[in-house]
């Protein structure tokens, strides 16, 4: 018998409750139930983002959010700056191209967060950008960026901070309100604990002030459209309310542990995963690495790609291999949702049986040692 584990930064497991309400028959998305469900879910999700502007729920990926941040926001002759760490950050530039708004970039080698003083010096050249476009957890290389910093240099300027939380959001902390970030999108998979099929955008009142003047073409990822319906617990067009359905169910039990607790939690899985990979000789490909997920260089002569799919294949255990020019060179570990540390002990000693498969010269046993330490450290 094999059992299947699931340690990707997304889809992420998804608790007992949230499955369970998906299999009760479908109900009708405009009916009264539905729409307490939607201002419900709605309400909690100001708890994860710890906000309290609206959270817009879209029918989308994350990437959806993302394209709607760009559309509803900004307008063709507008400027912006983009963080490029990596695949996800060099898609707030795609998005950028696709609707012809011109950007500067800050291109940041893979596994490096970027430097707010290089943020500010750009700002200070370029006092005509309306936007800084930046990640959280920039997913692809387990980097986390300094958004707090970021928020004190643009909070004083015209310039708005738009934020991809769409890994990280319940994982690392942001805190939307108190480092004045304008705009945070992120999605239902991932910290979230629900199927891929949600987006969601939260904006600040200046955010909202830009949307009203944006002239960029929009129709499904209209915001003012999406608020407006919020307000009556509704969306513009067809919600997936299966899956709202399921992600009231998790939003529950993070509201129950608490956002401050669940971030807590999430960076006490992280620290023992990094102990861990350190203690079998591996090294950390991030050089300031978020609590989303851990990614670990590859020793050389391994293929990362060939043991991903073999550990997935042969003994049910999924990690993420790296993308683009990270294939065969990294393998990411997500510590990330409905995760505890017996979680972790299982992700921690499969990687060590696989390397030893694999042919790695690894004690086995010292990974998870080093991880029961800081678990017994930490409480």
């Amino acid at each position: 018998m094999k059992k299947e584990y699931l340690f990707t930064p997304g889809p992420t497991p998804i608790p007992t409750e949230a499955l369970l309400s998906m299999a009760r028959p479908i109900d009708y998305h405009r009916s009264p139930e539905s729409a307490n469900v939607i201002k419900e879910v709605a309400e909690n999700l100001k708890h994860v983002f710890q906000t309290q502007n609206d959270v817009l729920i879209l029918t989308s990926s994350g990437t959806g959010a993302m394209e709607g941040a760009v559309a509803n926001l900004l307008s063709p002759s507008d400027k912006v700056l983009v963080i490029r760490s990596g695949k996800f950050g060099e898609r707030w530039g795609e998005i950028c191209v696709a609707y012809g708004v011109e950007f500067v970039s800050i291109d940041i080698e893979p596994g490096l967060s970027v430097e707010p003083q290089a943020v500010a010096d750009i700002l200070k050249s370029n006092p005509d950008i309306k936007a800084v476009f930046s990640t959280l957890c920039e997913t692809s290389t387990g980097a986390l960026h300094d958004i707090e910093a970021l928020g004190q240099i643009t909070r004083d300027t015209p310039t708005l901070l738009v934020v991809d939380a769409v890994s990280a959001l319940g994982a690392d902390d942001l805190q939307m309100d108190n480092w004045h970030v304008d705009v945070v999108v992120s999605c239902s998979q991932k910290g979230l604990m629900t199927p891929p099929g949600l987006g969601f955008a939260s904006l600040s009142e200046r955010a909202w002030e830009a949307v009203e003047k944006s002239t960029l073409p929009k129709y499904y990822f209209d915001f003012q459209k999406a608020r407006s319906e919020l307000a009556k617990g509704s969306t513009p067009y067809t919600p997936a309310i299966t899956f709202i359905i399921a992600l009231q169910q998790s939003l529950r039990l993070i509201c129950d542990e608490g956002i401050r607790n669940v971030l807590s939690r999430h960076a006490r899985l992280a620290e023992a995963t990094r102990a861990a990979v350190k203690a079998l000789g591996l090294q950390l490909f991030a050089a300031h690495p978020a609590n989303t997920l851990t990614s670990i260089r590859f020793p050389g002569g391994l293929d990362s790609k060939a043991f991903v799919n073999n550990m997935r294949k042969q003994h049910g255990i999924t990690y993420a291999g790296g993308q683009e020019e990270l294939s065969g060179k990294i393998i990411r570990i997500a510590h990330l949702g409905w995760m505890n540390e017996y979680d972790v002990m299982v992700a921690i000693s499969a990687l060590e049986m696989g390397l030893a498969e694999a042919g790695y010269n690894v004690k086995l046993g010292a990974g998870v040692t080093a991880a029961e330490q800081i678990f017994t450290t930490l409480g």
